[in-house]
């Protein structure tokens, strides 16, 4: 089953480091958060990506054509530069990669649309390249298909930006600094769709999968919702880049399971 991923977006809220590449290859422990969604699908046996590329794509573009060279050892023979050997270095064997250009300022509907040229089969899964989870997708695919819809899409728990106080009188019987939101669930990414759930798309490029498509999905009863209350952070700001980072490099990053 195909895997898109969508890579488009400005990131205007992390232009400390989107002013120079797109929010996708906005690195994580020296690998960019692109990687880690990959890792984590290819974890589960999906390694089939299409990614939809638009602000900055080339660099995406550059990221993959060079991705043997930048991450094996390799021998050369000057004079024959058809002669090059790569020596084992990486374990992403398999992957199959389609970058698609959908447009600089295209919205994610449209995106998805203009990308779906490249879908092979009847039901493909989609997320955002800014989000990593330890969402069991098997688990995920199999709730999806139980529930015969058109559409599911993973609503997750995100923590609060801000320390939670329980109070008593004047006094604070408790401080959480990152506690998670209990009252209800959010969209998380983590979709799986069936194909004629393209249907509900345009081509226009103003077409926004989380307005009108998703909204007329649920309202046809076609647009189910996976909870999972384990890990899920996207990086949508410089404060979530430094999280991810700081999770990463004390060994507590959660998605982390190949």
């Amino acid at each position: 089953m195909q895997v898109m991923i969508l890579c488009g977006g400005m990131g205007t809220r992390l232009r400390e480091e989107t002013e120079v590449r797109p929010k996708p290859m906005v690195e994580i422990g020296g690998h960019p958060i692109l990687w880690h969604i990959m890792k984590c699908y290819a974890l589960h046996g999906f390694t089939d990506f299409v990614i939809c590329l638009g602000y900055k794509g080339e660099r995406i573009k550059e990221y993959f054509l060079n991705y043997e060279a930048m991450n094996n050892d390799f021998t050369v023979e000057l004079g024959r530069p058809e002669s090059i050997h790569f020596h084992a270095g990486h374990r992403e064997h398999g992957w199959r990669v389609t970058l698609a250009d959908t447009g600089y300022a295209t919205a994610t509907g449209a995106r998805i649309k203009q990308a779906s040229r490249y879908l092979t089969g009847d039901r493909f899964m989609l997320t955002y390249g800014d989000g990593v989870s330890n969402v069991d997708l098997r688990r995920l695919l199999a709730f999806h298909e139980a529930q015969r819809t058109l559409a599911t899409v993973t609503g997750v728990h995100p923590a609060s930006r801000f320390g939670e106080l329980l109070v008593s009188g004047e006094r604070v019987r408790q401080f959480s600094e990152k506690p998670q939101t209990h009252d209800g669930v959010i969209n998380g990414g983590f979709f799986v769709f069936e194909r004629g759930a393209l249907d509900y798309l345009t081509d226009d490029p103003a077409c926004v999968l989380e307005r009108e498509p998703l909204e007329r999905l649920a309202a046809d009863g076609q647009l189910s919702v996976y909870r999972h209350d384990g890990f899920w952070q996207c990086m949508d700001t410089y404060r979530d880049y430094q999280l991810l980072n700081q999770l990463w490099s004390s060994g507590e990053a959660e998605w982390k399971q190949w």
